[in-house]
């Protein structure tokens, strides 16, 4: 195991020497929160904060904290997984920029992951009802199963291969866990709340669905065709509903603008290094940011 450790610092001064060749470069900041896995948290808190918003459900401060703890401790241990797995079947071709930073830093992120973990297990038995607990310890469980072999389909159940793509789930695992706080607090649930999570749902698809497109080498694409045409969708809906439910309108109008800006992304992805491809991807679903700093001013 002592080898790998020097395949981390020659891969991330590869991407830097080869970021040289691009058009267009980010602020170290950009590439920090994707490495650091501090992405998904952040698109996570942001749309469980958005579904409230949409539903009028006040969110008590210690929700957001767990589903961020919750989230990046998943995504740590999954990254450090498959990078574990990959270094071990001498597989180094599968790993990418985000795998490499967590193997170097493992000692480091895993204190931290545990930390976090404890954390989140101290709000759960502190804070959460015993109905919400028993609720969200199943999707817990679940999460925590399909993430640890998400990158590797022969760990999943062949049912559940032939079921839907690996993308498919993960955007329907995380978009329960976002659209969770507030279902568990809505006395009935209509068909705009539903709305909003089911687009939520094909959004965070098609973007798990670009970023496998992007980083598989000689896979065939649509990906443009289909954020495109998700896009276009979310944003006549988004007219339609303008009449009926402004809040509904905004969310989906600001899926929509997520789809489209993955489009934009996949059309210039020959003109943005592989790293910033990546973070920018997950930084386009923060779209809802808009409609929460409007609404804290409003109010």
């Amino acid at each position: 195991m002592a080898l790998p450790l020097a395949n981390p610092q020659t891969r991330c001064q590869d991407t830097c020497e080869r970021s040289s060749a691009f058009t267009w470069r980010p602020p170290q900041t950009l590439h920090l929160w994707h490495l650091a896995s501090l992405d998904a948290p952040t698109v996570a808190v942001t749309w469980a904060l958005a579904f409230a918003w949409v539903a009028g459900v006040h969110l008590d401060a210690w929700i957001p904290l767990l589903l961020a703890c919750g989230t990046w401790t998943v995504y740590v241990g999954d990254r450090l997984l498959d990078a574990h797995r990959a270094i071990t079947s001498e597989e180094l071709d599968l790993l990418h920029d985000r795998h490499y930073f967590h193997w170097r830093h493992r000692h480091l992120l895993v204190p931290l992951a545990c930390a976090n973990a404890g954390i989140a297990a101290a709000l759960v038995m502190g804070r959460m009802p015993v109905a919400a607990r028993d609720r969200n310890a199943v999707l817990a469980a679940a999460a925590l199963m399909y993430f640890s072999g998400v990158h590797s389909p022969a760990r999943l159940p062949r049912w559940l291969r032939k079921l839907a793509s690996k993308e498919l789930l993960v955007g329907l695992l995380f978009t329960a866990g976002c659209a969770a706080p507030t279902l568990s607090r809505l006395h009935t649930v209509g068909w705009p709340f539903i709305t909003c999570v089911a687009v939520f749902a094909a959004v965070a698809w098609v973007n798990c669905f670009a970023i496998e497109s992007w980083e598989t080498p000689d896979r065939p694409t649509c990906v443009s065709l289909r954020t495109t045409v998700l896009g276009i969708a979310c944003l006549t809906a988004s007219a339609a509903l303008a009449f009926t439910d402004a809040r509904v309108s905004a969310l989906v109008g600001c899926a929509g603008a997520s789809a489209l800006l993955l489009s934009l992304l996949d059309r210039r992805r020959n003109r943005i290094s592989p790293l910033t491809l990546r973070a920018l991807a997950d930084l386009v679903l923060l779209t809802p940011l808009v409609l929460l700093i409007l609404g804290a001013r409003r109010g």
